[in-house]
């Protein structure tokens, strides 16, 4: 009955609740000789992640836009958890360019764990100078094209996972492809970035069915309210009405977390998760969307990315 009603669950009580059923030792891993990626890690969930993976042994390479906040972030974490396996590279999620660059550079090493983190909510609509809405580019099409770019390295790894962060606020939209790129109409931060986090929860569904052949698992998240920079920043109204109830960031990123550390069954992959237990990803029956849309979304995301050009760039089709 509390979860029904939203706000109990998704608050800091909801995480207190459900954390009563938290079996412990499966968080408490040893990580040692695993690389975990978290985008946006110089604060709130992304930092907190970080930081929890790194207290476990983890190789953690923070990918941050800014590099002064980022190494900010690094020093922290090397400070709080003794770590000397922390590496900081600038990479800006919005940028199909910056992203590409990233993934070229890299050195061909397994990742056993790829957090997508990063996501901005803009107040008025702004163009990439690829010609996309910040919005879908940093929430959708750059983690989508860093995904397609990195999978021959994480199915070197042995068990890999790849982790969407996505927000509660996406229960409340149907999946819209013109929605979702943001051209049309009076511009709402709010919505199209819940717009882009429903088309996320419908993205990672695909990836999941199309890499599990290649022993990649995919999972999708979310952390209820958490008290971070982002809500404090983009929507300080609602900051301010439930600043007193919003989780810590450690509580909304403990999924998260949870994720990219416990060995999961194949099987588990392409399911939504909160707060450690598979979700339904529709509360409303009218936000149900159908499979000729889910496979218009596949098709704009590839053309977003530029990897309609490049069929070799999956080893799948969705």
């Amino acid at each position: 009955m509390l979860d029904s009603s939203i706000v109990a669950s998704f608050d800091a009580s909801g995480f207190r609740r459900h954390a009563r059923d938290f079996e412990d030792p499966d968080i408490s891993v040893d990580l040692t000789d695993r690389l975990c990626l978290v985008t946006g890690a110089n604060s709130g969930l992304g930092f907190s992640t970080a930081l929890e993976l790194a207290r476990r042994g983890a190789e953690v390479w923070l990918l941050c836009r800014n590099p002064e906040r980022g190494q900010r972030a690094l020093d922290e974490i090397a400070e709080q958890t003794g770590s000397q396996q922390l590496q900081l590279h600038c990479v800006d999620l919005s940028s199909l360019d910056s992203v590409r660059r990233f993934a070229n550079d890299m050195p061909d090493r397994p990742i056993h764990a790829l957090v997508h983190n990063a996501g901005v909510l803009p107040s008025e609509r702004t163009m990439t100078e690829e010609g996309l809405e910040l919005c879908l580019a940093t929430n959708l099409v750059g983690p989508f094209l860093m995904t397609a770019l990195l999978w021959p390295r994480l199915a070197q790894a042995e068990q890999p996972r790849i982790v969407h962060v996505s927000s509660g606020g996406m229960y409340s939209r149907k999946l819209d492809i013109q929605a979702i790129e943001g051209l049309r109409g009076k511009y709402d931060g709010v919505k199209a970035y819940a717009d882009t986090k429903r088309g996320q929860v419908v993205l990672s569904e695909q990836l999941a069915k199309g890499l599990r052949a290649q022993g990649i698992a995919v999972h999708c998240m979310h952390p209820g309210w958490a008290d971070t920079p982002g809500v404090q920043n983009s929507i300080p109204r609602f900051w301010k009405a439930t600043k007193s109830i919003l989780r810590t960031p450690s509580q909304g990123a403990d999924t998260i977390t949870w994720l990219a550390s416990v060995n999961m069954d194949i099987q588990e992959s392409g399911q939504f998760w909160f707060d450690r237990q598979a979700r339904s990803t529709h509360l409303l029956p009218w936000t149900r969307e159908d499979e000729a849309t889910r496979r218009e979304l596949w098709d704009a995301v590839m053309k977003w990315a530029g990897l309609a050009a490049e069929p070799d760039v999956w080893p799948m089709r969705n």
